[in-house]
């Protein structure tokens, strides 16, 4: 079974992020085994310099690329990634499985992105939308599609 690991910047605080969250997640359970792991977004100030930016995106990656190994396929969500349709984004999953991986580990980085080493290592760069959501939204955005995109390919009915 497809292993699918999310490493997030940041927490999901509200409640109601975290219940459409866990609906999501449940539903996956039948296709693949999900983990999620939730880093601290570094501290900056208010006005945080460029030099400041990047050590903080820079000591994420570091937390970040520690929990992906080699075995996995990186997946990192940024605004300059593709963006894909729901059947596209179903198509990696399916990709992925006959190329023998077995883990795929989506990345969404802090509000100020993420590092271009973890872009680097990246097999793809995905793009949510050319518009900019919270954090938290764009997680359950992206649980949603997983969802989405193994009902398409099972040919279940949530795909309409």
């Amino acid at each position: 079974m497809l292993k699918c690991d999310l490493i997030c910047v940041g927490k999901l605080r509200e409640g109601y992020w975290k219940k459409a969250f866990e609906e999501y997640a449940r539903r996956l359970r039948p296709f693949c085994r999900l983990s999620v792991t939730e880093l601290t977004e570094s501290r900056l100030p208010d006005q945080p310099s460029e030099i400041q930016i990047r050590s903080a995106l820079d000591a994420e990656a570091d937390r970040i690329l520690s929990l992906t190994g080699h075995s996995a396929s990186l997946i990192a969500l940024c605004i300059e990634g593709k963006a894909l349709s729901s059947e596209q984004f179903a198509e990696v999953f399916r990709t992925s499985a006959l190329r023998g991986t077995s883990r795929l580990c989506f990345v969404i980085g802090s509000s100020y992105g993420l590092s271009n080493r973890v872009k680097e290592k990246a097999s793809l760069l995905l793009s949510m939308s050319s518009m900019t959501f919270p954090h938290q939204l764009a997680r359950v955005m992206l649980i949603e599609q997983t969802y989405r995109a193994f009902q398409i390919l099972h040919h279940g009915k949530y795909h309409k």
